[in-house]
């Protein structure tokens, strides 16, 4: 497969920084298949104000291995925004784009035309489809001597049904 690229940026969670700006890194990413994870040079990160919150070991392409911080942040790539892990690269390092952030926005890698595709939507294969009804479960709570019951319905909604 050819390279595919795509412009990213990066930034922190929190909609404003000290000075009231949002900071980020900007650039054109590697799309890279084979990372799970976002990786851009430690000082960019940096300069964004994205903070390390741990350490991890990764497998280098080579096969070496290799402990890096990373951090978590906001991912934005083609009109679409995600949050999660960045790995603070050496400085200098040619930023990479994981297959985490592109499948979590439902974009694949379209290896024949070297292009990103959006699916028509994102799977949930582990939750079975049901038509909402009324009422779906019944639950109840425990709260000391009180006790709540009530329904959760099909849309997740809590309806208290009395008081015991």
């Amino acid at each position: 497969m050819g390279l595919t690229y795509v412009t990213v940026k990066i930034s922190t969670l929190s909609e404003k920084t000290d000075t009231g700006q949002v900071e980020s890194y900007e650039d054109n990413f590697l799309v890279d298949t084979g990372a799970t994870d976002t990786v851009a040079p430690s000082d960019k990160l940096r300069e964004a104000g994205i903070k390390p919150v741990g350490r991890m070991v990764f497998e280098l392409t080579d096969g070496r291995l290799e402990e890096y911080e990373y951090g978590l942040a906001r991912i934005e790539f083609m009109g679409e925004i995600t949050a999660g892990r960045v790995v603070f690269g050496p400085p200098g390092c040619e930023p990479l784009l994981g297959v985490t952030a592109l499948e979590s926005v439902g974009i694949l890698v379209d290896p024949v035309n070297k292009t990103l595709k959006r699916l028509p939507a994102i799977p949930l294969k582990g939750i079975k489809a049901f038509r909402p009804s009324r009422s779906c479960c019944k639950i109840t709570l425990y709260n000391g001597n009180q006790q709540e019951t009530g329904v959760v319905t099909g849309w997740g909604l809590f309806t208290l049904r009395g008081r015991r």
